[in-house]
């Protein structure tokens, strides 16, 4: 039986750090975002073990720009973990605009678990797998 992957949130405001020359969000910002949201989904759910134990890289990311975002606006940031085999796992986030609801950006980045002491790749474990799922 397949498990459903756990769906995580995040939302704030574009400021005007977030902008660029043309007074839109960089470009560059929004794999900040991507990083951030993994990150924070990781730290929201993972054991304080697991967090002093493990830490990802990222390997890839697929980067899709849909449309703009400018100050003010709100953004929802929505993440969740897809395939997973031995050592990597592919996260999808999905930016949008909160209150139009219109996609903004879609990323699908491939992780690396890492062992913290060894600072090498590390088999993502069954119990690991569940970290992200309902």
């Amino acid at each position: 039986m397949a498990e459903t992957p756990e769906i995580f949130e995040q939302s704030f405001l574009v400021e005007e750090r977030h902008l660029d020359e043309q007074n839109h969000v960089n470009n560059v910002q929004y794999v900040q975002w991507v990083q951030d949201v993994a990150k924070a989904h990781w730290e929201a759910r993972a054991t304080k073990e697991q967090n002093e134990k493990f830490f990802w890289i990222v390997v890839t990311h697929e980067i899709s720009y849909k449309q703009q975002a400018f100050l003010g606006d709100k953004i929802l940031l929505q993440t969740y973990v897809g395939e997973t085999t031995h050592v990597k796992s592919v996260r999808h986030v999905i930016i949008k605009n909160a209150e139009t609801e219109k996609v903004l950006v879609e990323a699908k980045t491939t992780w690396a678990l890492m062992d913290q002491e060894k600072k090498r790749p590390t088999k993502i474990s069954e119990e690991l797998k569940k970290v992200f799922q309902q």
